[in-house]
Formats: structure tokens, sequence, C-alpha cells
């Protein structure tokens, strides 16, 4: 069994700064790419910011220069610092990863609970 728990969502102000987490466990042989994604209401799921294996990363548009992400591998973690966050930035994150089972060679996709954003004064 393989499980991603998220934390870290919450309720801040416009301007304000929130750091999420997102723990990988269960039976691992390598996490791969990681990645943030979000959904507000009534809208589709979309992707927030990526991070490969080698540091790698990727972010959404709309995120660049605000969100920052980065990982622990030691820990089997992936973060997501949230800075300057805006109203539109309000929805539920998930974390994923693609990661290799012990025992085995194929990879798969894995996905968090998520983690409620709430941006409002």
């Amino acid at each position: 069994q393989v499980q991603l728990v998220e934390s870290g969502g919450g309720l801040v102000q416009p301007g304000g700064s929130l750091r999420l987490s997102c723990v990988v466990s269960g039976s691992i042989f390598s996490i791969n790419a990681m990645g943030w994604y979000r959904q507000a209401p009534g809208k589709q799921r979309e992707l927030v910011a990526t991070i490969t294996s080698v540091g790698s990363t990727n972010f959404e548009d709309s995120v660049k220069g605000r969100f920052t992400i980065s990982r622990d591998i030691a820990k089997n973690t992936v973060f997501l610092q949230m800075n300057s966050l805006k109203p539109e930035d309000t929805a539920v994150y998930y974390c994923n990863a693609i990661i290799t089972r012990k025992y085995g060679t194929s990879q798969y996709l894995y996905w968090g609970q998520g983690t409620q954003v709430t941006v409002s004064s």
C-alpha cells in the first residue's frame, strides 16, 4: 500500500503565505516526479507545480514567482511554499507522485486526499 498525506492548508488573508507538505509512505522502491494540483469549486483540477527526481521544476503561469516547490528525498516529502496568496488561489490542493513500488518495476501514479486552502479577508 502507498499513501500520500497532505497537510498545511487553512485560511489565510490575501498577501499571506502557507506551506503545504505531502508525505509519501508505504511499500516504495523509488519516487520519481512529484507534483501539486488544485481544484476550485466548479472548475477542473489544474497543475500548480511539479518537480522531478533530479530537481527540475515546472510551474503554472499564474503562480510563477509566488510559489516554490521542493522535496526532501530522504523523508519522501514534497513541499509547496505559497507566498503572496490571492483569493483566486482558493482551492483544494492535491499532491501526486509517480512511484515504483518495492518488488516491482512498473510506475504508478498516486494522489493524496487534498487539503483546503482558502484565501480571504
